[in-house]
């Protein structure tokens, strides 16, 4: 399945990503179990599991018959923080036990219960997305490529330079804003890339306009980055943020979900490695960044030897639009997108 970012004729209502923290157990006196007859009687192996886990049983709601509690019902209440609104994502444990992964499961799915066997209509954002996915794969022919990245420089600039950013310009430094500047310059250097194609005519845009996919709880939505080759990091990183607060909160102005003229799609924030996008209308490509992981490569010394270590990589994915870009274009303006990530020279922006 692919995620892939549309432009519904109206906002409802984040750039929604996996929560990435651990989750700590609850710390809650111990009490009886409530009156209710059906759930009065607690096995001994469920209660010993409440008390090592701290978890309060008057406090539950069993999934066994009659509301009985069983032992994943203690296991998601002990995975459930204090006063925070359920997990949005799963975060394993490095070197625990999955225990705590199970939990967030089990307790998605509770949350998740009432929609199992019913019937819904689709929504009229739902219905935009489907007649915009349908319409793009209808209208052009489109295919993927893809580059593996070693981004091990971008990651270890941004870990020396987000403090002092974020002191500076009151913003987060994601690594979006790398992605979006080494896409635009790009651009300018590949304009078949940033193009549109109405009727038999080849329209090469002479400004950067790239829409950003923002995943909200009613659909994806793409806001627009107006001028974004005209910006740097810390430009970008504003932009950013302004754009997926006002999109999540249901502020955006409709007229900023349209005039994209290149399409970004950050698949990676929920960790998937890689995706084939399909194009946001009437851009002719769209590209697709993986999530950020650490993998064994080979590195060159100055006098020729090869090594393997332990670095930072990612896929970059690039649908383009067959009709007008030919896979050799397609090929040629991800691989700059590529070399200027891995020499990562944002250094002098970021006052590092």
């Amino acid at each position: 399945a692919s995620t892939t970012p549309t432009t519904p004729p109206a906002p409802a209502a984040s750039e929604a990503v996996a929560g990435n923290t651990q989750v700590a157990p609850t710390a809650v006196p111990i009490s009886a179990a409530t009156n209710n007859s059906a759930r009065a009687y607690v096995t001994p192996i469920v209660r010993q599991l409440a008390k090592e886990k701290q978890v309060d049983l008057s406090k539950i709601e069993g999934s066994g018959v009659g509301g009985r509690i069983r032992r994943q019902d203690v296991l998601a209440a002990a995975a459930r923080p204090p006063a925070t609104p359920a997990v949005s994502g799963i975060s394993p444990q490095v070197g625990g036990e999955s225990a705590s992964v199970k939990a967030q499961i089990l307790e998605k799915a509770a949350a998740a219960a009432a929609l199992r066997g019913t019937k819904q209509k689709m929504t009229g954002v739902r219905k935009a997305i489907a007649r915009h996915m349908i319409s793009s794969l209808e209208t052009s022919a489109q295919l993927t490529t893809v580059m593996e990245v070693d981004v091990t420089r971008l990651v270890q600039l941004r870990a020396k330079a987000k403090d002092a950013f974020y002191t500076r310009e009151n913003t987060k430094l994601t690594y979006l804003p790398f992605f979006i500047t080494a896409a635009t310059e790009a651009l300018k250097a590949h304009p078949i890339i940033n193009a549109s194609l109405v009727d038999e005519e080849i329209i090469y845009h002479d400004r950067e306009h790239i829409g950003v996919a923002v995943d909200t709880e009613k659909g994806l939505y793409v806001p627009v980055i107006k001028n974004a080759g005209d910006l740097n990091i810390a430009g970008l990183s504003k932009a950013v943020a302004d754009l997926a607060a006002r999109t999540r909160s249901g502020k955006i102005d409709p007229a900023e979900l349209h005039g994209s003229t290149f399409t970004i799609t950050n698949t990676g924030s929920i960790g998937a490695l890689m995706d084939t996008p399909i194009i946001n209308q009437p851009n002719v490509a769209i590209l697709g960044t993986g999530v950020i992981h650490r993998a064994p490569g080979v590195v060159k010394d100055q006098d020729g030897n090869e090594t393997i270590s332990i670095r930072s990589k990612c896929y970059l994915c690039l649908s383009y639009d067959h009709r007008i870009i030919d896979g050799a274009d397609a090929s040629r303006y991800l691989r700059d997108v590529k070399l200027r990530l891995e020499e990562a020279d944002f250094s002098a922006e970021l006052g590092v």
